[in-house]
């Protein structure tokens, strides 16, 4: 019968322990996408297309990011102290997009950089039978 009750109570104190374990990541991650939405955290941003592997659009900076109802991922950056700018990344099922916590590697907290990939932009050239 002590037996029983010392491996509930031990079973018990195993369950308590991971639970607080997950409730403290929770919390931290928590806090971390509220610093990020007020545009303490230095980020990366990666779109990736997902068919090919290739790289599309790449973003550094302090940012804040959402999806809306057109399935567009919307990326708002901090360019001065009153100073915004909103980006729109439309996301399909060929892309993906990936984002890094660089905090710490960049000291301007105005600085923003957006890199597009040339050779995943397609020439056109319009012709007119006129």
């Amino acid at each position: 019968m002590k037996k029983r009750i010392l491996l509930l109570v031990l079973v018990l104190v195993i369950l308590t322990l991971s639970l607080l374990g997950c409730r403290e990541a929770e919390r931290v991650t928590y806090n971390v996408q509220k610093e990020a939405d007020y545009f303490n955290v230095e980020r990366r941003l990666s779109v990736i297309n997902a068919r090919t592997d290739k790289p599309l659009f790449e973003m550094v900076g302090y940012f804040s990011i959402s999806n809306n109802a057109t399935n567009e991922l919307v990326v708002t950056c901090q360019t001065g102290e009153n100073e915004f700018r909103v980006n729109y990344i439309y996301l399909n099922e060929w892309t993906l997009y990936v984002v890094e916590d660089i905090s710490g590697a960049h000291v301007d907290k105005y600085h923003y950089e957006i890199n597009f990939l040339p050779e995943m932009i397609l020439p056109v050239t319009f012709t007119s039978n006129d």
